[in-house]
């Protein structure tokens, strides 16, 4: 029986990271201009500890500056936002990352908003986010730059197909779709108050998967042929006891049936920093008037 091809974001993840580090070294050489990326930590979550020292070790290794910035818990959100405005000052710094979720006491809309759009290296700034609906260029969410990229690996050309996004949320569902409609597709959002969502997909030349429910996505959902981009991370109970990571899409039966299809870990996961490091040094270029670099 024929097998979908496993799309491995690692190795694409490399490659971008490769691209990105050659890119870097010659502005370095070339105009002595070190692409900056700053981090903002709230509080001491260790998960989010984790993917703040992460994204500090994807930019030393690609050449890039990192500036990692923690505060406490209890920090105010009017003194949150007068750091931000130091990031937004400080001519070193290319983009600006502020690790969430925030403490409940903080209004996440209104830091997203204190960062300089340009600066903005998450995409997630109201005038970043309506630039990409109305097709003009600004700096774009990493985990959705990533789908496509990963997406255009096995179909380099998106026109007219028909796209399924499950999920709607601004972190990734609706950006998604927003670059979908971008690349011409014919595109459907399927949410929590959708009607028969298997139904829906079953037309879909692509899926995106994005609602954080483990192996929602099951064979009978996919068309033939479809590619199936898994954005979901789960952690579920083994019987023997442990736990596992596993997608929104149920991996061992989609393959069966897709074109193509994402793991997790190792698909869409890893593209996530990688975009990251590619919108510092997109910005940078752009702040000091300086073409998109081919990255």
């Amino acid at each position: 029986m024929a097998t979908a091809k496993v799309i491995d974001g690692r190795a694409v993840a490399a490659e971008l990271r490769g691209r990105v580090a050659n890119i870097a070294a010659r502005l370095h050489a070339e105009m002595n201009v070190t692409a900056g990326l700053a981090t903002v930590l709230v509080g001491s979550d260790p998960a989010s500890q984790v993917y703040v020292r992460a994204k500090g070790r994807a930019c030393i290794a690609a050449g890039l500056g990192s500036f990692e910035l923690s505060f406490p818990a209890d920090i105010s959100e009017a003194a949150l936002e007068a750091e931000i405005e130091k990031l937004n000052a400080d001519d070193r710094v290319d983009g600006v990352l502020v690790q969430l979720p925030l403490p409940r006491h903080i209004a996440t809309d209104r830091i997203i908003a204190a960062i300089d759009p340009a600066k903005d290296v998450d995409g997630l700034h109201p005038i970043n986010v309506g630039r990409l609906w109305s097709g003009l260029r600004g700096l774009v969410p990493c985990t959705p730059q990533g789908c496509m990229i990963l997406l255009r690996t096995v179909r380099a050309d998106l026109s007219g197909a028909e796209a399924v996004v499950l999920g709607r949320s601004n972190l990734v569902g609706k950006p998604v779709a927003a670059l979908l409609l971008a690349s011409d597709c014919t595109v459907t959002t399927v949410h929590s108050k959708s009607r028969n969502a298997a139904a829906i997909c079953r037309h879909a030349d692509i899926v995106v998967a994005a609602v954080r429910q483990p192996q929602v996505v099951k064979a009978d959902w996919i068309k033939p042929g479809a590619s199936v981009i898994d954005v979901g991370v789960n952690t579920v109970a083994l019987p023997s006891g442990g736990n596992r990571l596993v997608g929104d899409v149920d991996f061992d039966s989609v393959r069966f049936v897709a074109g193509a299809v994402t793991p997790v870990p190792g698909g869409v996961g890893p593209m996530t920093i990688a975009c990251l490091l590619r919108n510092t040094l997109l910005a940078a270029c752009r702040r000091r008037a300086l073409p998109d670099p081919p990255v």
